[in-house]
């Protein structure tokens, strides 16, 4: 699956909490606006089982790298009321970080885009947009977007993907995050840039205390490449540090991605070739260019099959499909997330 219950303890969102688990992101060029982008981000895999609105007191930011540097210049933060008698309400603020600003990229300057937007908890999609049409936000619940043959990844190896193969996703929801914005003014005067999303939540005894609960850039990347503990520590490792920080099994993420491609490709990339790709992998960034309207890699769309394309790539051409096809649900217009099943 892409990022969906990525924790160390199989099948089971990050600290048990499904509100705040990722399971994608997207960001693509707005259809039809050149000079517009569309960022999504999702969690609450298997909604609304497992959790039926988005968490007071947990931080959602969907973060952009304007240098290169794996770091966030500009952030968009978006923190939830308490449910009320069916009711939620969303703010998103604008976030900054100074040039030259070592510390962690989190609130240091920051600007209020949306003060009370509303949660859509049924069918109709409650938008809200801004005085001067810049921005336009959207969250709730919505039809999950992904499309991937889990059960056959999750059997018996050798892994095996039958033509047709069966989309475990194509009848589960999740809740959504939308965010439309001007591509200059809203995510810098350099078209291309680097896009993740990350979840902070409080902890436990210590509600002033905000923890890093889960991260995503790239699908699949932590489900692919780590195992046990290395999911959990991956999910609260910065993008800059990603390479560099020790697992446990003594290597760096960046030697176990190399181990990894060398082992599950056929015929074994070299490990020339395996350091290149891991390089590329890591940091664990979602790269766009806003100028242009291509998909994956640039970016994501909904409807890019980046199963595909992954698995092509790791297994050095040796499986090259899943055989399952985009979702016929998205919408043609803001919000694009289908409607809830």
């Amino acid at each position: 699956m892409a990022d969906h219950l990525d924790s160390s303890t199989k099948l089971t969102s990050p600290n048990g909490d499904p509100k705040a688990d990722i399971t994608d992101i997207y960001i693509f060029q707005k259809p039809g606006d050149s000079d517009k982008s569309i960022l999504i981000l999702n969690v609450n895999p298997l909604a609304p089982s497992l959790a039926d609105e988005f968490q007071h007191g947990a931080k959602y930011d969907m973060l952009i790298d304007t240098n290169g540097d794996a770091r966030a210049d500009i952030g968009y933060r978006v923190t939830f009321s308490r449910k009320n008698a069916g009711k939620q309400f969303a703010k998103v603020v604008r976030t900054t970080r100074e040039p030259g600003d070592d510390t962690e990229h989190d609130n240091e300057n920051h600007e209020t885009i949306f003060e009370h937007a509303p949660v859509s908890f049924g069918q109709n999609a409650m938008v809200t947009g801004d005085s001067d049409d810049a921005y336009r936000f959207f969250a709730g619940f919505r039809s999950d977007p992904f499309f991937f043959d889990l059960l056959a990844f999750l059997g018996p190896p050798p892994l095996n993907f039958h033509n047709p193969g069966s989309d475990f996703f194509i009848d589960k929801n999740v809740f959504g995050i939308v965010l439309e914005v001007p591509n200059k003014r809203g995510l810098g005067e350099n078209s291309k840039i680097g896009y993740w999303a990350r979840t902070l939540t409080r902890k436990n005894g210590e509600p002033a205390h905000l923890v890093h609960d889960d991260q995503m850039g790239r699908p699949a990347i932590n489900t692919v490449f780590n195992h046990g503990t290395d999911k959990d520590l991956f999910n609260v490792t910065p993008p800059d540090k990603q390479a560099s920080t020790v697992t446990s099994t003594s290597m760096t993420f960046l030697q176990n991605f190399i181990n990894t491609l060398k082992a599950i490709s056929s015929p074994a990339y070299t490990t020339a070739q395996a350091t290149g790709i891991a390089n590329i992998l890591l940091p664990d960034i979602l790269t766009y260019d806003y100028s242009s309207s291509a998909g994956f890699l640039n970016g994501r769309k909904l409807t890019d099959d980046v199963i595909d394309a992954e698995l092509s790539l790791v297994t050095n051409g040796f499986i090259k499909k899943d055989f399952v096809d985009a979702h016929t649900d998205y919408l043609s217009t803001f919000p694009y997330l289908g409607n809830p099943h």
